[in-house]
């Protein structure tokens, strides 16, 4: 049941991230067919989830090499592939009336053990090993909306405006396209006074609990959504420890995790 679905998830990606893909020209030199790039996904897909190193992925499974299918990781990123893809899912959501912008939650986890490199900083949770953590913003279900990455060390609020004015525009309906949530639910990590007013300014109403005056528990029952999504990054292998030092791997890979999540919520999977 597992391999299928696995399958399953595979070939509705495929299907979606071919027309994105960069033509290729073919070399005048001939030498070894290219593998292709429905094969070069299902390796790093593998590799996504189940945190395989990539020079150790089975060559039994017909994926190709592991280097193979990091370099097209790492070249279809540079195209801006997966980006594009996430954001064609999130339309598809919307469209298929999947995706609910009358609430959103933002929240931070960190991620231990990197191999250092940048976006890396001194996690104060884990007795100031280096790590790096992981923003998102999330819809009332849990989609995944938008991300950035920053060392452990950053606090939550020095992100906050600048992850918010990334949401994007989300089309998938005719007229405009969606921008803002209509609430945005914070934990205390984000009562400051910027965080409110930043809001205020792109007509969103915020929800965040204030220090001292609200339970810990209060927004639990909107908030507890992007924990879950948090929840969800952590059971991909790969992005349990961010493994790769190059930042721009680790984005592409948080960015093709974002969209696993938005197929399983669009695809009837048993």
């Amino acid at each position: 049941m597992g391999k299928n679905r696995n399958k399953e998830i595979s070939t509705a990606l495929f299907k979606r991230i071919e027309p994105l893909l960069p033509a290729v020209k073919p070399c005048a030199k001939g030498g070894r067919p290219r593998l292709s790039d429905e094969r070069a996904l299902n390796g790093i897909l593998f590799v996504l989830r189940t945190g395989t190193p990539w020079e150790h992925l089975p060559q039994e499974l017909g994926f190709g090499s592991g280097m193979t299918c990091w370099r097209r990781l790492r070249d279809w990123q540079a195209a801006g592939v997966w980006h594009r893809l996430h954001l064609a899912l999130l339309a598809e959501l919307r469209g298929a009336g999947k995706l609910d912008f009358s609430r959103a939650s933002i929240d931070g986890a960190s991620v231990a053990k990197p191999p250092g490199g940048p976006h890396t900083g001194a996690n104060p949770t884990d007795r100031g090993k280096l790590g790096s953590k992981r923003h998102i913003i999330t819809d009332r279900r849990g989609i995944p909306l938008i991300f950035c990455v920053t060392g452990a060390n950053r606090h939550d609020s020095v992100v906050f405006e600048e992850l918010i004015d990334a949401l994007p525009a989300v089309r998938g309906k005719p007229g405009r396209p969606r921008h803002w949530p209509d609430k945005l639910h914070a934990d205390k990590g984000y009562d400051y006074a910027r965080c409110r007013a930043h809001l205020k300014r792109r007509g969103i109403c915020d929800r965040i609990a204030r220090k001292g005056v609200e339970r810990n528990d209060r927004l639990g029952r909107h908030r507890w959504v992007v924990e879950r999504t948090h929840a969800w990054l952590a059971a991909f292998g790969k992005l349990r420890t961010r493994f790769e030092r190059r930042i721009d791997i680790h984005l592409a890979l948080l960015s093709l995790a974002c969209s696993v999540i938005c197929v399983r919520n669009l695809e009837p999977f048993c």
